[in-house]
């Protein structure tokens, strides 16, 4: 049939299963926009405040189903404005389509109004994107787009269109969903070598991350746990990939992760990692990083192969399809004086575990632990309460911790929220700080209009509390720039969007403000006091290694 390149985009989008659309309409995409109102009935557009908390709603939806999420802007400053959500999500390896509008071809490089080179902007942090120069391309590219960020590594890909492509008309063909190129295994040769350092190994961890949630790949790692004897720690954007309650699971690991994962991976003899970097926060100093550990390196990225630390056995492949492939050449065993070490690691915890009365970051995770339901998804945004979030939430559904890992977005949160109560079709939950807040609370106005169910918990203490915490114990307590001493009413401004919302300062005040937001139609704001001194413990100082954890106050 024949059609407008705004038609052909909007029914592609369509045969490719698409159906929500996170954006914001503006002048180079405005025939866009109107085969979307004609096409109304078979795809879904949310209008957000501003274009980043689309890119980061789009980004939310695809973390929680899986599944590309999609997001369209104008040109010039609606193009720019998604920089940061695509990097967010490039950082994190997840699958979008970014879709802009641009000036018409005869006007590029003219620097006409509101051009911009989205597609030179945005070369170092996408997989790869797309000028489309001809309409006769579009379909194609909107397919190859689709594929591209679901194969292999997952990542956000850009796709540019000018407006006179749009305009231009062209015969469309409607075409199979696109589908990701088969996974693939390690060689057999890496396989083998790895199965005899597993089958020799005294002192086993596992170390996963969100590549094992993108493969799937959870029930082949816990047969090879059980196999093998080993506990089970993770990157922060592992959390979530089993059940956190597993009895092998040590929780995350690293700068701020639980002191028996850091400590049994610093104490093991051989570290098997699972689609997951070795950035600075899992390892401190790389050089007093796990000493006495042999790695291997399972990952689909051959780059992260041996890029920040060595491994003895690096396996370029599918992480599901390589341990499939692994776990018939490795032998049962048992390893009793290792499991007593780790159980040695985990009382020492306990002992750590702060039990202050009172309402503590710790206590008001645990308190919101209590209104989670199994499929409940959570997001953060970048701070303390992200880091609270991570070692105290418990999930039992994988793709349900939503956070901003790679890039450390502030105001990643509420547009991510937002996607992930539209991709589960369930409540979600926003763990913040006031900080973080300040930079995305426009989109209550979207979270309003749409009616969307979510319980927003502002861990309130008037400070950026994570810099404040490097200050107090790095920089004598020179705490420039990070006290906001600002005025802002939370619940006054939830109410002015529309939103119900309360402030609570005890523990019993904030089951009942819970209770109170999940049981509330649309989002309810929940502005929560805590003290602006506390600390996120255990602690990796900067440059540090496990010699020199912070565990309280006073170290």
């Amino acid at each position: 049939m024949l059609l407008s390149g705004a038609d052909i985009l909007i029914k592609t989008l369509i045969e490719q299963g698409c159906d929500t659309v996170f954006g914001y309409p503006g002048g180079q995409i405005i025939n866009v926009y109107d085969s979307l109102y004609k096409y109304r009935g078979e795809i879904n557009h949310i209008l957000t405040a501003h274009e980043q908390g689309a890119a980061h709603a789009a980004d939310g939806y695809a973390r929680t189903t899986g599944r590309v999420g999609v997001v369209m802007s104008t040109s010039g400053p609606g193009a720019t404005n998604l920089v940061t959500g695509i990097a967010t999500a490039y950082l994190d390896s997840v699958p979008m389509v970014a879709i802009c509008g641009n000036v018409p071809t005869t006007q590029i490089g003219t620097d006409s109004f509101q051009e911009i080179d989205i597609t030179g902007i945005t070369l170092p942090i996408t997989k790869h994107n797309y000028f489309v120069g001809s309409v006769e391309h579009l379909a194609d590219t909107v397919r190859e787009a689709f594929k591209l960020a679901m194969s292999g590594r997952p990542g956000p890909v850009l796709i540019d269109v000018p407006k006179d492509v749009q305009t231009a008309m062209y015969e469309y063909t409607p075409a199979p969903a696109a589908v990701p190129e088969e996974p693939c295994a390690a060689k057999d040769v890496r396989i083998q070598a790895a199965a005899e350092y597993i089958n020799a190994a005294k002192r086993p961890y596992i170390y996963f991350g969100g590549g094992l949630i993108a493969a799937g790949a959870q029930q082949e790692m816990l047969a090879l746990a059980d196999r093998i004897d080993s506990p089970l720690g993770c990157s922060l954007m592992g959390i979530s990939g089993i059940p956190t309650q597993h009895p092998r699971f040590l929780g995350m690991q690293g700068m701020h992760g639980h002191y028996a994962s850091s400590m049994a991976m610093h104490g093991a003899d051989l570290i098997i990692s699972l689609g997951v970097r070795f950035n600075d926060r899992a390892t401190g100093n790389r050089a007093k990083f796990a000493t006495g550990a042999k790695i291997i390196h399972i990952d689909v990225d051959g780059s992260e192969l041996s890029k920040t630390v060595n491994a003895v056995c690096g396996l370029r492949g599918d992480v599901k399809a390589t341990l499939q492939k692994l776990l018939p050449l490795i032998r049962q065993s048992q390893k009793p004086e290792w499991a007593e070490t780790v159980n040695g690691f985990k009382q020492k915890e306990l002992e750590y575990a702060d039990r202050r009365e009172g309402l503590t970051p710790a206590a008001a995770m645990h308190i919101l632990n209590g209104h989670l339901g199994q499929n409940t998804a959570v997001a953060t945004d970048v701070g303390q309460h992200q880091m609270w979030a991570a070692q105290h939430l418990c999930f039992t559904a994988p793709r349900r911790f939503v956070s901003s890992g790679g890039l450390g977005t502030m105001g990643f949160g509420m547009g991510a929220a937002i996607g992930a109560a539209f991709g589960t079709g369930e409540r979600s939950v926003l763990v913040t700080g006031d900080g973080s807040f300040g930079m995305c609370l426009n989109e209550l106005a979207t979270a309003v209009t749409n009616n969307i169910p979510m319980v927003i918990l502002i861990l309130n203490n008037g400070v950026l509390g994570m810099v404040r915490q490097w200050q107090t114990l790095f920089f004598d307590k020179h705490y420039s720039n990070t006290v906001l001493d600002r005025k802002t009413d939370f619940v006054a401004l939830a109410h002015a969007f529309g939103a119900g919302g309360e402030a609570v300062s005890t523990a019993e005040q904030l089951d009942n403000a819970l209770k109170n937001g999940f049981n509330y139609n649309g989002p309810y704001v929940i502005d929560c006091a805590i003290d602006k001194d506390e600390f996120v413990l255990p602690m990796l100082p900067p440059g540090g290694s496990m010699d020199d954890i912070i565990v309280k106050v006073g170290d």
